[in-house]
């Protein structure tokens, strides 16, 4: 492989990063869309009551596990119940399945066109469920151990 100032680009900056005001701008727009589920988690766990968690699933996907204190508001019923289940003065912050699923996206989208503030759960109840965290199902709670490859096995912080 050529190396110096006239060799070819890797495919990684084939496309040059962006100019760092530029990049600010994106990642500071992109957290006010997005939260994980740690910070879910912690929030969660320290009691905080100044969000709603909405699971966007079918009432079969709700039954087989989901996240302890959510609303189970699935996308299609957003328009006619969103304002019977949720407070509009309230941010919401939804999820589906995980990452392959754009069915939180949907029903984000769906939200904020009723003019809720919205976050999207990023990883959905797949790695809600891969950190570790506790799931409500039909027959009780239930959790499982960590995921080795996906979350801290220890069950501590990530460091990010």
């Amino acid at each position: 492989m050529a190396h110096g100032p006239h060799a070819a680009p890797s495919p990684v900056l084939a496309v040059p990063p962006a100019d760092p005001a530029d990049a600010a701008s994106y990642f500071a727009a992109r957290l006010a869309f997005h939260t994980d589920v740690a910070d879910v988690h912690a929030a969660l766990t320290a009691g905080a009551a100044d969000f709603t968690v909405v699971d966007s699933r079918s009432t079969q996907a709700w039954d087989q596990g989901h996240v302890p204190g959510a609303v189970h508001l699935p996308t299609a019923q957003i328009p006619r119940l969103a304002a019977e289940v949720l407070d509009p003065a309230v941010p919401v912050v939804v999820y589906c399945w995980g990452p392959g699923c754009d069915g939180a996206t949907r029903a984000a989208l769906a939200l904020a066109r009723l003019g809720y503030r919205v976050k999207e759960m990023l990883g959905g109840i797949e790695y809600w469920i891969r950190e570790g965290y506790e799931v409500e199902t039909w027959e009780g709670s239930r959790r499982l151990a960590p995921d080795p490859l996906t979350a801290p096995v220890d069950g501590g912080d990530c460091g990010c």
